[in-house]
């Protein structure tokens, strides 16, 4: 086998621990399937890929979460890894993921997928690979002659490290091996660590032991809880416990202080005095965050640990959006933040405007919309008394439901005047309206109203606007305006039958003064006429012949049966001789 030939099985070699997937040219290989390592501890994990020649990749990313058949969570994207995670990409087609300050809850199956600029062209590493994420703790294993410590792990750690024991904080061992023994009796402390991560410390003497075990290390609860901060201990045989005392150090070169029970009504002691007990501190609040000890006296001796106590932290929810300025269309997501990790996982409650709208960590709107901006705020389940502050969401959008209206409405006739009205919903508000006519290229007019007086018939037409902000644009819908011919008002029709009506009336007068003047004429041509009493107020005679001023106008002429004149023949000689009087 030549050298070349010998490398590339060693390079193959190498792969082996891969997982490999796919055919084709598709395929991802993890460097190794599963890891190991400590909370608080920095982890890679890396992979390579292939594809048809033909394609070019264009999107990369790590996963844990899918929420849907396309909707995977890049962890670049989830709140869980925020500040935490880093990728690295070569020109090999390699990749490599970064997380920091690991915690236990980081423990799952991190799996790869990378996506073409082809139809179809996606593909994920799967299975990928589990990470497992444990602490380090002392576990005490005592015989007659001796007493062994080992330095415990949930799962065996990746990379066969290093284990160092300390006793008083000076290193007494390092070695491989995770256990240390001990051969005499010591009121020593000792703890163990991996890589500058350490584990809690315990206190042992010969066979019998002045010890205590805190329950948890850390515990992170809310404002406004109760919490029980918990230990175990023992002491030599022939010992009996006269006092119990819990007591925060605060800042340095203080005196601590003395958690006596009933301590600001806040403060009460459980447990058998012999062999554990418990602080239990009601109404929480976020200047109660310290590191909390336990000491007791026997009544032979006062002893006080010197290794580290439980480290309370105690935080309040705050809603956070990212990104802060929102868009519609956009990724949004909330989440209900704390400032430490609080434990047994629980479940958070969503509010929208006060009502429940979801139970997750985060909260992902994609994508957003108008509808879901409002007020925003979550709890923790079982404390739903206890909620965050309401987060405003604003979303910003460009102008929609664009419409026109006009007033006023009904029919249009020329030399009328009307207006057109522009509105739409917009974030933020519209800040330039522009007026068009179907069909003429320069604007008409521009601001939310176009006024058009004096309608003429060339004015009649669709006429439409454009709102517009930082956001985008949209028109509205065409207008059609149609002008009518003008129309006689009311009150030039009640003029014209006035004119009418002197006119007939000044006809008719002018009719009856001819007949009149034509009847005096017939009178000094012979024309016998009946004339009633003179002394009758009846009527009133008019004398043509003397024209006497008091008979020159005709008046008082009331109503009273017709009289009908006859006519009388007579010759002209007859007229002659004719005498009215």
């Amino acid at each position: 086998m030549s050298l070349r030939t010998a490398g590339s099985v060693l390079v193959v070699f190498l792969w082996s621990v891969a997982v490999v997937l796919g055919q084709d040219g598709w395929s991802v290989r993890y460097t190794t399937q599963s890891i190991c390592t400590l909370k608080g501890s920095p982890v890679e994990m890396s992979c390579s890929y292939t594809y048809p020649s033909w394609h070019k990749v264009t999107t990369t990313f790590w996963f844990i979460k899918k929420y849907d058949v396309e909707n995977y969570v890049s962890l670049l994207d989830d709140p869980d890894y925020k500040g935490r995670v880093t990728y690295r990409s070569d020109k090999m087609n390699g990749h490599t993921l970064t997380i920091t300050d690991l915690r236990e809850s980081d423990s799952a199956e991190y799996m790869f997928r990378f996506i073409t600029d082809q139809t179809g062209g996606k593909y994920c590493g799967y299975p990928g690979v589990t990470l497992s994420v444990t602490d380090l703790q002392v576990k005490v294993t005592t015989t007659w002659w001796s007493m062994t410590l080992t330095c415990s792990t949930t799962c065996t750690l990746t990379g066969n490290p290093t284990f160092t024991w300390y006793s008083n904080s000076k290193i007494v061992q390092k070695d491989p091996s995770p256990s240390y023994t001990i051969h005499f009796k010591t009121e020593d402390s000792f703890y163990c660590a991996v890589k500058g991560i350490n584990s809690p410390a315990v206190s042992v003497e010969g066979h019998s032991y002045f010890h205590v075990t805190y329950t948890h290390q850390k515990i992170c609860t809310l404002n406004g809880t109760s919490v029980d901060i918990s230990c175990s201990y023992t002491f030599p045989s022939g010992h009996t416990v006269s006092e119990t005392i819990w007591y925060t150090k605060g800042k340095l070169n203080e005196a601590p202080q003395i958690l006596s029970p009933g301590y600001g009504g806040r403060v009460e002691y459980l447990g058998n005095m012999q062999s554990y007990s418990i602080l239990r501190i009601t109404d929480l609040r976020e200047e109660d965050s310290a590191e909390y000890k336990f000491r007791f006296r026997t009544d032979q001796t006062t002893w006080e640990p010197t290794f580290p106590g439980t480290t309370l932290t105690v935080t309040g929810l705050q809603v956070k959006v990212t990104p802060a300025t929102v868009t519609e269309g956009q990724k949004v997501t909330l989440t209900c933040s704390t400032t430490c990790t609080l434990g047994d996982n629980p479940t958070y409650i969503w509010y929208k405007n006060g009502h429940v709208t979801n139970q997750s960590t985060s909260l992902f709107l994609n994508p957003v919309s108008s509808e879901d901006t409002g007020r925003y705020s979550c709890s923790v389940e079982g404390h739903e008394d206890l909620p965050s502050d309401e987060e405003t969401l604003t979303v910003t959008y460009g102008p929609k439901n664009t419409s026109v209206s006009v007033s006023p409405s009904g029919e249009i006739v020329e030399g009328s005047s009307v207006t057109l009205t522009c509105s739409s919903d917009a974030n933020p508000p519209v800040d330039k309206y522009t007026w068009y006519k179907k069909n003429v290229t320069s604007p008409k007019a521009s601001g939310q109203s176009y006024s058009i007086t004096n309608i003429i018939s060339e004015d009649r037409g669709e006429y439409y606007c454009e709102a517009q902000n930082r956001r985008g644009s949209m028109n509205s819908t065409s207008l059609m305006i149609i002008v009518a011919g003008k129309q006689t008002s009311v009150l030039t029709a009640a003029v014209g039958i006035i004119v009418v009506v002197l006119v007939l009336i000044l006809c008719l007068s002018g009719l009856m003064w001819f007949r009149r003047s034509t009847a005096g004429s017939d009178a000094t041509t012979g024309i016998q006429s009946v004339h009633p009493d003179p002394n009758s107020d009846t009527y009133t005679a008019l004398n043509m012949k003397t024209r006497s001023p008091e008979y020159d106008t005709l008046a008082n002429v009331r109503d009273s049966p017709t009289v009908t004149i006859p006519q009388i023949d007579a010759d002209a000689s007859d007229y002659e001789n004719y005498n009215p009087s």
